[in-house]
């Protein structure tokens, strides 16, 4: 009964989860660049039912799910015509890198959206955080009498699996990303954007598995208190 009882409830946070990843990709449904995410589940322990030696039952009973981790869908995905002059967008693989004018951490980002930023005297291109672009060199791309003073740098990874989002449309590599490397002869159209990689047909139809899954088990953890109020009238 109590297992029921916990297995119930920890189904309905993970379903939660769910749904949290899935709104967060709706409301992102029109913003340039952005990847969507998906929930990757795995079981916990099973065990034997109706069997206390350890010996292996047919009958087994598991003790819920858990979120492993969120996918992120890095295809290409299609672009919209722009009127801005310094929209860019990458026509196949690849991630423009930034560069915080803070801390110096370097992000890597599909949304080509920039514009021009004062600094001390001169001016560079920046992304809408605020951030660097970084030329094929790495280093700032300043702007000079309206024109890029170098080229936007186009970067790769050997993997992709694992990068993490750190919010705003950008991403930090993780240790099997490996380093990242300069992809020569990369194409970027130019007042261009990528369009958004949010499939809204199936994330509602993935919010409405998840609704439904989230009410069976509210419904079973109703049943399983039910049970055990039932069983304490009894022993009283």
């Amino acid at each position: 009964m109590y297992t029921s009882f916990y297995t119930a409830a920890r189904g309905a946070m993970e379903e939660q989860k769910k749904m949290d990843v899935v709104g967060n990709n709706l409301a992102n449904v029109n913003n340039y660049g952005y990847k969507a995410k998906t929930t990757v589940f795995y079981d916990l322990m099973y065990y034997n039912l109706n069997n206390y030696t350890g010996a292996d039952t047919p009958l087994k009973a598991g003790t819920g799910i858990h979120v492993e981790k969120t996918n992120t869908n890095f295809d290409p995905m299609g672009f919209v015509t722009t009127e801005g002059k310094f929209d860019y967008a990458i026509v196949q693989e690849g991630f423009f890198m930034l560069r915080s004018p803070i801390t110096n951490e370097i992000t890597y980002s599909r949304n080509g959206h920039f514009s021009m930023s004062k600094r001390g005297d001169e001016f560079y291109l920046v992304n809408d955080n605020g951030n660097f672009v970084l030329d094929q060199n790495r280093n700032p791309i300043r702007v000079i009498d309206g024109e890029l003073s170098s080229e936007i740098g186009v970067y790769g990874f050997n993997i992709l699996d694992g990068m993490q989002s750190i919010g705003n449309n950008e991403f930090t590599p993780v240790l099997k990303n490996g380093q990242p490397f300069l992809i020569p002869g990369a194409k970027l159209e130019n007042k261009t954007l990528e369009m958004s990689g949010v499939n809204v047909a199936d994330d509602f139809t993935r919010m409405i598995e998840a609704q439904r899954a989230y009410s069976y088990a509210l419904k079973m953890v109703q049943t399983s208190d039910e049970i055990v109020n039932t069983v304490n009238t009894l022993r009283s």
